[in-house]
C-alpha cells in the first residue's frame, strides 16, 4: 500500500481500492457532487453510497463529469432493509443503477443482516452477479455467524463484509474469520464519527506528524482494512488520502488495537430495530 490507487484483490479476482470516499449523510445534489468530485481530482478511485443514503444520482454525476474512465472507479452501493427479499432486491437494485446512471456496479451489499430475508436477499444478489450486472456481492454488519449463514447456503463467499470497525472496536475475531475465507473486512465509521479525543491518538500524532484521522486510516491500512472515510471538505478529503508516505511501528499498531471497548457508535448487527 504504497499509494491512494493500490488496490486488494477480492475472492473473486476484482480489484478493490483500500481506501474510499464514504457519502453517509452527505446531501444529493451540490453537496455530494463536490464532495465526490474532490475526491476523483485528489486521486481516490473508490466511491461508496447506498440506496438509503438518498444521494445515488449525486454520485452518479459527479462520475459522469468527472472525466475519469468509468472502468477505472469502483463504485459501491447496498440494498436497504425494507427492499430485502428476493424479488423486491431485484428491483432495489436496478432502481439503484437507474438513480446512479451505471449499467454495472463493482459491488453491491446486503446493507444488513435482516433475520429472515438476508438468504433470500443473497440468491438475488447471486443472480445478478452470475448475470454480470455486478463484479462483486457482499454484505455489511454481518456477524460471524451470518457469514457462516450465507456461505452454508451459496455457492458463492461474500467478497467483502463492510462493518463499524475503528480504534474502539477493533472487530479482531471477525477480521481473522473474514482472513481465513477470503472475505475482505471494510471499515464504515473508521474515524469514530469525529470522536477522536483519545490522548494516544494524540500522542501518535504528534510522534509521526500527521493528525489523528490519518493515524487511524494507517492502523486500517496496515491492518488490511478497507477504509471509506467522510468528509464533505476538499481539503480533508486530501488530508485523509495522504496516508502512504508513514508506516505505523508494530508496537503502536499494538497500542492501538489495545484500544478497543468493544464501543459501538452504530447499531448492534445482532440487535437492531430497522
Amino acid at each position: 500500500m504504497k499509494h491512494l490507487q493500490d488496490c486488494t484483490t477480492l475472492n473473486n479476482g476484482v480489484k478493490m481500492p483500500w481506501l474510499g470516499l464514504g457519502v453517509y449523510q452527505v446531501n444529493d445534489g451540490e453537496e455530494v457532487i463536490s464532495s465526490v468530485k474532490a475526491a476523483l481530482e485528489t486521486g481516490y478511485r473508490h466511491v461508496d453510497t447506498a440506496a438509503l443514503y438518498a444521494n445515488e444520482e449525486g454520485v452518479g454525476q459527479a462520475i459522469r463529469e468527472s472525466g475519469i474512465a468509468r472502468e477505472e472507479i469502483f463504485v459501491t452501493s447496498k440494498v436497504w432493509n425494507s427492499e430485502q427479499g428476493y424479488d423486491s432486491t431485484l428491483r432495489a437494485f436496478e432502481a439503484s443503477q437507474k438513480r446512479l446512471g451505471l449499467e454495472v456496479l463493482d459491488l453491491y451489499l446486503i446493507h444488513w443482516p435482516v433475520k429472515g430475508k438476508y438468504l433470500d436477499t443473497w440468491k438475488a444478489l447471486v443472480k445478478l452477479y452470475k448475470e454480470g450486472h455486478i463484479r462483486a456481492i457482499g454484505v455489511s454488519n454481518f456477524q460471524i455467524h451470518h457469514l457462516q449463514d450465507v456461505m452454508d447456503a451459496s455457492d458463492i463467499v461474500p467478497a467483502v463484509n463492510q462493518v463499524e470497525c475503528h480504534p474502539l472496536l477493533t472487530q479482531k475475531p471477525l477480521l481473522q474469520f473474514c482472513r481465513d475465507n477470503r472475505i475482505q473486512l471494510e471499515a464504515w465509521s473508521p474515524l469514530m464519527q469525529g470522536n477522536l479525543d483519545v490522548p494516544l491518538l494524540e500522542e501518535l500524532a504528534g510522534k509521526y506528524g500527521k493528525s489523528k484521522a490519518q493515524i487511524i486510516i494507517r492502523w486500517d491500512l496496515q491492518n488490511e482494512i478497507v477504509t471509506i472515510p467522510k468528509s464533505v471538505k476538499a481539503h480533508r478529503i486530501a488530508e485523509n488520502a495522504q496516508v502512504f508516505d508513514f508506516e505505523l511501528s508494530d508496537e503502536d499498531m499494538k497500542r492501538i488495537d489495545a484500544l478497543h471497548t468493544n464501543k459501538r457508535y452504530g447499531a448492534d448487527p445482532d440487535n437492531f430495530n430497522f
